[in-house]
Order: structure tokens, then C-alpha cells, then sequence
């Protein structure tokens, strides 16, 4: 059942990516026409609108790369020869990785408080739903990695027989 849950939601992230970067397109577009077409007027909310997706892009990529167990790594530890051992290496990493999305949920909440008091300068859009990417990320961090320490109990197991 948390399986499929998950499924979805990952679903949807990947649904929310491609819509940000074809809503980033757009002001994107109207900034290089705007530079190059003198009768275009330079609208100065659309470098704020760019930016603003373009973090949740990163964040939502982020996310999405977790489940697919694509984010970026580095081997620091030697090759495990067994199953039992490179389940250990393998929660370690999460471990690490558990850590830094703690980081962005204690740290990203606060943010999110301070949000809800703020407006953006050029587009006056409200601040909470751009700072709400960071303790979002690493809530869905840690439902990805509960999945993933699932498969390596699995794995760990698998030695015991």
C-alpha cells in the first residue's frame, strides 16, 4: 500500500517537473525577445517568475532523483563482498543522506514561517511558496529513503540463511 502511495506521489513530482519547466519557458522567452524586439516591454517580474521555478525545478529534480536512487554519490568506502555488507555501506550513505534532509526540514520550517510574512519585490508573490521547497524536499527525502532502507533490511537479510 505505501508502495503505491509512493508510486503516485512520485508520479506527480515528475508531472509538477515538467510543467515548471514549461511554465519556465515562458518568461524565459518573453526576456530574450524582450532584449532583442524594441517594441516588447522588459517586464521585470518575468527574471523573478524564472528563478522561482527554476529552484523549484532543482528541488523537485532533487526529490526525484532520491527515488530513483540517481543523486549524485561518492565512494569513500571500500566495495563490499557481501550482501550483509553492502546493505551497511548502503544504509550509511542513507544515513548521511537521512541527516542533511533533517537539515532542510529543521532548518527549511523556519524559513517557511518567515514566508508566510513576505511578498517578492517585482511580482509581490508570496515568499512562503517559494521557501516551502526546502522542508518539502527533504519530507520526501525521508520517504524515499524509509523505501530504500526497506530494501536493504531485505538485503541484509538475504546473508542471514
Amino acid at each position: 500500500m505505501m508502495k503505491k502511495i509512493l508510486d503516485r506521489y512520485y508520479a506527480l513530482l515528475k508531472l509538477v517537473l515538467t510543467i515548471l519547466i514549461g511554465v519556465l519557458i515562458v518568461p524565459v522567452t518573453m526576456q530574450i525577445f524582450a532584449r532583442y524586439i524594441g517594441f516588447i516591454p522588459r517586464y521585470v517580474w518575468t527574471e523573478e517568475l524564472a528563478r522561482f521555478c527554476f529552484i523549484w525545478i532543482i528541488l523537485i529534480g532533487a526529490m526525484i532523483a532520491m527515488r530513483e536512487n540517481e543523486h549524485f554519490t561518492v565512494d569513500l568506502l571500500p566495495t563490499p563482498k557481501t550482501n550483509r555488507g553492502k546493505a551497511i555501506s548502503l544504509m550509511f550513505v542513507d544515513l548521511m543522506t537521512f541527516t542533511l534532509a533533517v537539515v532542510f526540514v529543521a532548518w527549511g520550517w523556519p524559513l517557511v514561517e518567515f514566508g508566510l510574512l513576505q511578498t517578492s519585490e517585482m511580482a509581490e508573490l508570496p515568499m512562503v511558496f517559494i521557501y516551502a521547497a526546502w522542508p518539502i524536499t527533504g519530507v520526501t527525502w525521508i520517504l524515499f529513503l524509509a523505501e530504500r532502507a526497506a530494501n536493504h533490511i531485505k538485503l541484509f537479510r538475504s546473508d542471514a540463511s
